[in-house]
């Protein structure tokens, strides 16, 4: 099986529209949860969300092509091509079908698909955009990656709710194992902030309704956690087959080694209690690493600030890592960024690879209230400079999929 390495990230998200910015304000502490600012919320019981501010798509994208793409897959272009440059990859030297795209969206185009529904009951089937459908679809976002980069290796789109983003680098760290691509661009993409998918998770009384004080509404393991907070955007990492990056000279920002997925086989929305499912992700992902559970450093948690979601992941660790579950480092970045959905795991891989590149572990923001259920050390309030070996981190989607993967400081 042959190596894989990260050699490029990029990110659009509610702290920061390219990866730098992101990085620093989640070192920071800074959270990016705001009132929402795109529709009338005023008859949602939920009106808070973590907006992408100051995004101008044609900055990057020919205006012409970007009124062709819903939100999701600008922020995915945009994301994409930053983890490209970063990773210092010649595309014109690279063979385009040895490298391929892998995205992770849950979701799709539903803005797109509001609005043209709209459009349809207004003014009738004849004002419908042909570019509806290609907007709408989750596969496009990969398209429209390997359009612009003539990549014509694997290229696939996931869709397993909020563990999409987690388990499309999972699969590119597969490909590139098994020899059949040399690069894939992997990660999650989403843009659900639309009064319609806003209307749905809140009558599913999925979110939380801190209207009042968005800064804090965020806020996983505490007792006090209401509900997850909706937000967007993009995070891609570059998977290179070592020898190849090494070839060209590569800067090399850690080693993947461990991939791990489940399904609950449960319920279409509750995680099974105890976590079971989540618990043989992170099994699967640690013994595909190579190591025991003592050796991970820091996991990031998929942390959604749901009631159930964070007790039970808290138990699947306890499950997993036995004594050494008191020793890890266990936070949930969700508290700055809200949950990205499909996105979630790519925004939050990013986090992993640079925890270990700058020997830091960001912190749980917004603990105030001690949760019995919930008492792993989630580096409260304040991240912790430290290094940082093994870094994991787990998703968790609706339909019970669990993905979970190991990345690790890259020792030649």
């Amino acid at each position: 099986m042959k190596r894989v390495v990260v050699t490029g990230v990029g990110a659009i998200t509610p702290v920061g529209n390219n990866a730098a910015d992101f990085w620093q304000a989640i070192q920071d502490g800074v959270c990016g949860i705001t009132k929402v600012t795109r529709f009338d919320t005023s008859d949602l019981k939920t009106q808070i969300a973590g907006e992408v501010k100051d995004f101008d798509p044609t900055k990057f994208i020919d205006k012409k092509e970007a009124r062709k793409m819903d939100r999701f897959t600008q922020y995915a272009v945009v994301a994409a091509d930053e983890a490209i440059k970063s990773s210092g990859l010649d595309m014109e030297k690279e063979d385009p079908w040895r490298v391929g795209v892998i995205t992770g969206s849950g979701i799709g185009g539903i803005t797109t698909l509001e609005e043209q529904h709209s459009t349809l009951l207004e003014r009738g089937p004849g004002r419908i955009s042909p570019f509806f459908i290609p907007m709408m679809i989750g596969n496009i976002a990969p398209a429209q990656i390997a359009i612009k980069h003539n990549l014509r290796g694997i290229n696939e789109n996931v869709v397993t709710a909020c563990a999409s983003g987690t388990n499309a680098i999972g699969d590119a760290f597969r490909h590139i194992q098994y020899g059949s691509n040399d690069v894939v661009i992997a990660g999650g993409c989403e843009a659900a902030l639309s009064k319609l998918a806003f209307a749905g998770f809140c009558n599913m009384k999925a979110m939380s309704t801190r209207n009042d004080d968005p800064q804090t509404a965020s806020r996983p393991f505490d007792a006090e956690r209401d509900g997850f907070v909706l937000s967007e955007g993009a995070g891609f990492v570059v998977l290179e087959e070592l020898e190849h990056a090494k070839a060209r000279g590569a800067n090399i920002i850690c080693e993947m080694v461990g991939y791990g997925a489940t399904d609950d086989a449960y319920h279409i929305t509750s995680p099974i209690p105890g976590g079971e499912g989540g618990a043989k992700a992170m099994e699967l992902a640690i013994k595909d690493a190579g190591v025991e559970p003592s050796q991970i450093t820091y996991i990031n948690a998929h942390g959604t600030s749901t009631k159930y979601n964070d007790q039970f992941e808290t138990e699947a660790i306890k499950k997993v890592f036995g004594e050494s579950a008191k020793d890890v480092m266990v936070s949930s970045t969700k508290s700055m960024t809200g949950h990205l959905l499909g996105a979630a795991g790519g925004v939050e891989a990013i986090i992993c690879a640079l925890a270990i590149r700058d020997g830091f572990v960001p912190a749980t923001i917004n603990y105030k209230n001690p949760d019995p259920d919930c008492d792993l050390d989630i580096v409260p309030n304040e991240g912790r400079k430290t290094e940082v070996k093994y870094a994991m981190s787990n998703s968790l989607g609706f339909g019970g999929h669990n993905a979970t993967i190991v990345f690790k400081k890259y020792e030649d």
